[in-house]
């Protein structure tokens, strides 16, 4: 009878823990939009730094399951003009995963010649990182 309530404990212990991780890392990540848009390059360094040291989780491990409202972190800086986090950005994922489609099925300088924002500083250092 001990032995099974000290099994239930730890496994409860270890689901609860489970949980907690998953919501420690949403919160990490909560204001990442609000820092894109506000282009504060240093605290965005701080925060991808924060993530991938505690979670071991890379910037292109959860750029796509990032959304600001419908758009990624990259289209909310081009739509900001927020040169400084943007090209933080940009420069910190691979070339391949740039040119993939984004969550509305067009890539990203798909996107950018259709929004009519190849002029934007963010948008040029995305077509040279091409």
């Amino acid at each position: 009878m001990l032995k099974k309530l000290l099994v239930s404990s730890v496994c409860l212990a270890c689901f609860s823990l489970s949980n907690f991780a998953n919501a420690s890392i949403e919160d990490d990540l909560a204001n990442i939009c609000a820092i894109v848009k506000a282009d504060d390059k240093g605290e965005l360094r701080k925060k991808m730094r924060t993530v991938q040291s505690n979670y071991s989780i890379k910037l292109r491990d959860y750029y796509g399951g990032i959304s600001c409202g419908d758009k990624s972190l990259i289209r909310v800086a081009i739509l900001n003009n927020a040169v400084e986090a943007g090209t933080l950005l940009v420069k910190k994922m691979p070339k391949k995963s740039l040119a993939q489609p984004e969550a509305d099925g067009q890539t990203l300088l798909a996107w950018i010649n259709e929004q009519g924002l190849s002029d934007n500083p963010v948008a040029l250092v995305v077509k040279d990182r091409m």
